[in-house]
């Protein structure tokens, strides 16, 4: 489901880090993003299904309470939330990690720290891919 012209698609941030959620609303913000952040896992559990559908979902693997992998589950089983893109964007960079993301259905993988430019560039990738 994609935003009417006038509305900037949405996009939910799942970070524990304080500081770096910041920076990811600012880089997303500048992208054209209206952003939202669940700052643990539990958060982002009880916003699936009942907050608006997001264009795009920047999940971190390693939360308080309920994990990314968990996460990935729930939106992917969710109705409504199953087809909406997720980067996972995680200090985890073990090749196990990166293939049981992407096995349990994220659709991109980035490790911290990131580079802002690849992010924007991972960013603009998976919304060609919702129109």
């Amino acid at each position: 489901m994609s935003a009417p012209p006038d509305v900037a698609p949405f996009a939910l941030i799942v970070e524990d880090d304080d500081d770096l959620a910041l920076l990811l609303e600012f880089i997303l913000g500048r992208e054209g993003y209206r952003t939202e952040r669940c700052a643990d896992g539990r958060i982002a559990s009880e916003a699936i299904g009942l907050a608006p559908v997001p264009e795009l979902v920047l999940l971190d693997l390693l939360l308080p309470y309920v994990n990314g992998l968990e996460l990935i589950k729930q939106i992917r089983e969710n109705a409504s939330w199953g087809g909406v893109p997720i980067l996972m964007l995680t200090a985890q960079n073990g090749e196990q990690d990166v293939a049981r993301a992407l096995d349990a259905g994220a659709d991109d993988y980035l490790v911290k720290p990131f580079q802002p430019e690849e992010l924007k560039a991972r960013l603009r990738r998976l919304r060609r891919g919702r129109r």
